[in-house]
């Protein structure tokens, strides 16, 4: 049977999200911003916390941890390079890895950058991806810890899973991103198109997410910095791509 999903907003703009195998019962929530609305959630799914997957450390991932460990006494798995600065950890995992959440089974892909040990679940039967902080709806997320090459090659790697993968991200920061892409590319009519999207879903009281790799491809300047169209366009026609990424993501930083 196929994993089901809940989404939800935690503290001012982080997404909640529970993964539930309905064959098992077992449930997983990706990251804990808060133990709130997380232990709301599952009250409304009638679903039982077996499981948290972590993606990185930051407190705005991790915060509701040890309430809900105490409560449900959840395993707790986050990244090999981490554990010390994640709480309650019970299992630590790195690129290759796999993570089974009742029959449903993950791989773990190393995506360094926003921090030095960012991790993301992809459940490839599934066709879903958690992808935390490391890429965003339009966007990507700071690069904190590591270096513009290290955040490049993590979207590489999940640029390169199949288009139809949902990716789930940790923030809504969709029409945000959409303005700034649109000073990358100014012309480019699916940018138009998704704006015009996201301004309904947020207007109805929807989430912008989840959206697909194919979709991103054709829209994220991040995931589009080694087109020779994007490059020159930003004045770096004939630069590498990790140039051009950089160049992308330090205009990010003072939009």
């Amino acid at each position: 049977m196929p994993a089901q999903i809940r989404l939800f907003r935690c503290l001012s703009d982080n997404f909640g999200v529970l993964l539930h195998d309905p064959e098992t019962g077992a449930t997983a929530a990706i990251d804990a911003p808060e133990a709130a609305p997380v232990e709301a959630a599952l009250k409304e799914t009638g679903w039982t916390l077996t499981d948290i997957l972590v993606t990185h450390h930051h407190a705005d991932h991790t915060g509701g941890i040890e309430a809900l460990k105490r409560k449900y006494g959840c395993r707790v798995v986050a990244p090999a390079g981490e554990p010390a600065k994640i709480p309650a950890v019970d299992e630590t995992v790195r690129e290759g890895d796999r993570v089974k959440v009742g029959n449903l089974s993950a791989s773990v892909i190393e995506t360094p950058g926003h921090t030095l040990d960012h991790i993301a679940y992809w459940f490839h039967a599934d066709k879903i991806a958690f992808a935390g902080d490391t890429l965003f709806s339009i966007g990507c997320g700071r690069v904190i810890e590591g270096t513009p090459p290290q955040m490049w090659n993590s979207l590489k790697k999940l640029r390169d899973l199949p288009e139809d993968t949902q990716i789930y991200c940790g923030h809504e920061y969709t029409l945000a991103n959409i303005k700034f892409a649109r000073t990358i590319e100014p012309d480019n009519p699916v940018l138009a198109a998704r704006e015009a999207q996201a301004r309904r879903q947020i207007e109805e009281g929807r989430p912008t997410i989840p959206v697909t790799i194919g979709d991103e491809k054709l829209a994220n300047p991040f995931l589009r910095a080694d087109r020779a169209d994007v490059a020159a366009g930003i004045g770096m026609a004939g630069k590498p791509a990790d140039a051009v990424f950089t160049e992308i993501r330090a205009r990010k930083n003072k939009f």
